[in-house]
């Protein structure tokens, strides 16, 4: 178990995304896979208010409605750790103060819950003056509504300022960044916002740490992808280079006996800055691959090949 930044929050090191909730699993699929995950010893749950309004005939909150009668169901709730995000819900856009509290109010209402665990300011919102976003989530916090508030896909610059403005204006303080992070995309991170997590200890959830499925080996070919519920994401990453990374990681993995995405998750876990990587499952046979990332150990050799060969990207 770790800790999330400066949290008494401890978690198992992998994060189970709940994007595919109401996408590409139902219901029921969906409770098998949390249940799996929490008797593998997951308990950390990643989600959205907006999860998942992209896929057709969905209106957004499709995952948190999930989660929330999976708790119920099995009356877990004091034994997970929630993660969800504000800003990006079609009847909830923005970071606006008024906007923030409503949209709280029904994530918790769809959670079955009478608390978010770790809130995430998903978007910037230039349009909303950053102080009184910290306000909202402050308030939220001081209610019991929120236990902890953090970030993702902010620019650094503006990592600062909210940092910054929470120690001004004795606003609860960041405890965790969520950003794109993963073998074939690093720059953004590693640039910057590394170094900023690490000199403010934020806990650090890589999202798409598998680039939508591209690091578990199973699209080698564009025409892999052909018809995929993933297509239009992981198609992006689809380069010579990036199939180098993958025959890099389908080598390690057979010396290790391991998968290949296993072995994608524990170069992530090998990281300083990396608390927990997030990774969604479709269906319950994905997970035994997930949840054996943070027991593999790779050698000091091993990672810096898979980094060197990223380096290339």
């Amino acid at each position: 178990m770790v800790a999330i930044g400066n949290s008494n929050l401890d978690i198992f090191p992998l994060a189970l995304g709940g994007n595919t909730f109401g996408w590409t699993s139902d219901e029921t699929s969906s409770f098998e896979i949390l249940d799996a995950f929490t008797a593998g010893g997951g308990n950390f749950i990643d989600t959205a208010d907006s999860y998942s309004a992209f896929a057709d005939g969905n209106s957004g909150g499709e995952s948190e409605t999930i989660i929330g009668k999976w708790t119920a169901a099995r009356g877990n709730r004091d034994d997970v750790v929630i993660a969800t995000k504000v800003s990006q819900h079609p009847e909830f856009r923005g970071l606006a103060p008024a906007n923030v509290k409503a949209a709280a109010e029904a994530s918790l209402k769809r959670l079955q819950s009478d608390h978010i665990d770790v809130y995430y300011a998903h978007y910037d919102d230039e349009n909303t003056p950053l102080v009184e976003t910290l306000a909202a989530f402050d308030e939220l916090v001081k209610d019991g509504k929120v236990r902890y508030v953090a970030i993702s896909n902010y620019s650094p610059d503006r990592i600062r300022e909210w940092l910054s403005l929470a120690e001004q204006n004795g606003f609860s303080a960041p405890v965790a960044l969520q950003p794109h992070y993963n073998l074939v995309t690093r720059r953004k991170y590693e640039t910057e916002l590394a170094s900023l997590a690490a000199d403010n200890n934020l806990g650090v959830f890589p999202y798409f740490s598998l680039a939508a499925g591209f690091l578990t080996g199973k699209y080698r070919t564009r025409e892999d992808l052909e018809g995929q519920a993933r297509q239009k994401l992981a198609s992006g990453y689809f380069t010579d280079e990036g199939l180098n990374v993958v025959d890099a990681l389908s080598e390690i993995a057979d010396a290790h006996d391991a998968e290949i995405s296993s072995v994608a998750l524990a170069w992530l876990l090998a990281q300083p800055t990396v608390t927990a990587p997030i990774a969604s499952a479709s269906k319950i046979s994905q997970l035994p691959a997930l949840l054996a990332a943070p027991a593999l150990a790779l050698s000091t050799d091993e990672v810096a090949r898979l980094t060197e060969v990223s380096d290339r990207i």
